[in-house]
């Protein structure tokens, strides 16, 4: 596999591809040496759920929508493929699949990160006698030695989101998985790692670090995938990906692909991807994503940190000897329920929610009780509305929903305040909710901080383009990605947050009473 120094050919390139892969949408973007999108196209991800509560992709349907993206965006520009110094790819976390070693067949689909068939088995962990001895050792470790090693397991806790008790359940559920495993013939892959194998025709399995620690099996201290957790699990060592600079010359896609061989020169996950992005790359620095989930993260430099359930520590990327350490929150379906209400004809146009919103004086005391909480500690909570009169009319019912995002935004900011114990430096926010004012507005003044938003909500894309152009030789350096930055719009604080007490209150009170509906 080539590595290392980029061709000789990608310096006179003039542009560099970023793909997203994303839970609903897959995107791809042609951008010039200053940034600017030069052409673009996306497809829909076409998710299946074969029973309640799974979900999953097809992979040859995901091969073909990413292809197919990147020959349309290409064409839109009206460039050649000759003409890209590198592509970088974005995946959504935690999403993977299995294969044989040698035929390259998938053993299932891929069980995407939303998929909630091992929440059993994650609330028994969680509860588990085990659990808490495992919290008591290496929270005894970490105070005699002072290592940040034992820092991470002194918080282990599971999730659905995360690949290790799904990866579990392939292999109590699926014989062909288990048995390709004993032979050392079983390959484990996320979308990265998966769309590397094919653009390489077999010849690259590989992954990088913001993927493997989005995993849940990856130890983000000491960089490797953890014996420890596989061995507890009874997940084979031998199934890994060795893990690459996020940063990285990872080979060229087979010239029958796309024409001509094109430099695969970055892969990262898509909130590290963000992150990037956006210049986040002091510590300090917050990046705040509302797309399908909204996803707080701070750049943590080279500290790990972890904080229990509502906070858990990543890599956001590694390039060269540099470890950029991330800590993240989140907030589950933001997107989805707002595509829920277009779906159920609650508004037209997701464009005209605001001024919806803003037509009211307030919810009438209607509240919007989201799927899954901040925390996501009940994978089986229904989302509802509380407090619907017969006066309650649309503009009240879509007030309730932004009003319970700005809301969860509010409490992951505060435990981020509590918790990270680093100065906060600029707030910056992307994805499809960022163009919604009434929810930037409101969480300005929820947190009493200025919240920037680009003039591209795409940063996932944007951030992967960058990663591979930094690879490439295409830009020279970080101080040069930062000139190319734009912003659309800053959101100051302009209420006091106790006017939205009130309705905060009423708001707390209706979620108490809502779990295990």
């Amino acid at each position: 596999m080539p590595c290392g120094q980029p061709d000789s050919g990608a310096a006179s390139a003039r542009y560099v591809l970023g793909v997203d892969v994303g839970s609903t949408v897959v995107k791809c973007h042609v951008y010039d040496r200053a940034a600017a999108v030069r052409g673009s196209s996306s497809r829909k991800v076409e998710s299946l759920y074969p029973h309640p509560g799974w979900v999953e992709l097809d992979p040859e349907v995901l091969w073909s929508q990413f292809t197919g993206v990147i020959k349309e965006t290409v064409q839109a520009a009206g460039v050649h493929m000759r003409q890209i110094a590198g592509l970088g790819i974005s995946t959504q976390r935690g999403t993977f699949i299995t294969w044989h070693k040698y035929t390259g067949k998938p053993f299932h689909n891929f069980i995407s990160w939303q998929d909630l068939r091992s929440a059993e088995l994650v609330n028994s962990w969680n509860k588990s006698l085990l659990l808490k001895v495992i919290h008591v050792i290496f929270t005894v470790l970490h105070f005699l030695t002072g290592n940040d090693r034992y820092l991470a397991p002194s918080f282990l806790t599971f999730t659905t989101h995360q690949a290790s008790m799904k990866l579990s359940w392939v292999f109590k559920n699926i014989h062909e998985a288990e048995e390709a495993a004993k032979k050392n013939n079983c390959c484990f892959g996320t979308v990265d790692t998966w769309l590397l194998y094919r653009l390489t025709k077999g010849s690259v399995y590989a992954t990088d670090y913001s993927n493997a620690s989005s995993t849940g099996i990856f130890e983000p201290f000491t960089k490797c995938w953890s014996p420890t957790l596989c061995n507890l699990l009874s997940i084979p060592m031998s199934i890994y990906p060795p893990v690459k600079d996020t940063s990285f010359n990872f080979g060229s896609s087979d010239s029958e692909i796309f024409g001509v061989p094109v430099p695969i020169m970055a892969v990262v996950a898509d909130q590290q991807s963000a992150m990037f992005g956006e210049c986040c790359f002091h510590p300090g620095d917050v990046k705040l994503t509302m797309g399908t989930g909204g996803f707080w993260n701070v750049n943590t430099g080279e500290h790990l940190f972890a904080s229990g359930r509502s906070l858990y520590p990543l890599i956001g990327w590694k390039i060269g000897e540099e470890v950029v350490y991330l800590t993240e929150g989140s907030i589950s379906d933001i997107g989805t329920a707002v595509k829920w209400a277009q779906d159920t004809e609650l508004f037209t146009s997701v464009d005209e929610t605001a001024e919806m919103a803003q037509s009211v004086a307030d919810s009438q005391g209607v509240c919007f009780i989201p799927g899954l909480q901040v925390s996501g500690d009940d994978p089986y909570l229904c989302a509802s509305f509380v407090g619907v009169k017969p006066s309650t009319n649309r503009n009240h019912l879509v007030r309730a929903m932004l009003e319970s995002v700005a809301f969860r935004n509010k409490l992951l900011y505060d435990i981020i305040v509590k918790k990270v114990h680093i100065p906060l430096r600029t707030i910056r926010a992307d994805g499809g909710v960022s163009n919604n004012s009434f929810v930037m507005q409101m969480t300005s003044d929820l947190i009493n901080k200025k919240i920037e938003k680009p003039a591209n909500a795409d940063m996932s894309s944007l951030g992967a383009a960058f990663l591979a152009g930094l690879a490439s030789g295409f830009w020279t350096d970080r101080k040069q990605l930062k000139k190319l930055r734009q912003i659309e719009a800053v959101f100051e604080p302009q209420k006091d947050s106790e006017e939205y007490k009130p309705a905060m209150d009423a708001w707390l009170q209706a979620m108490k009473h809502s779990p295990h509906w």
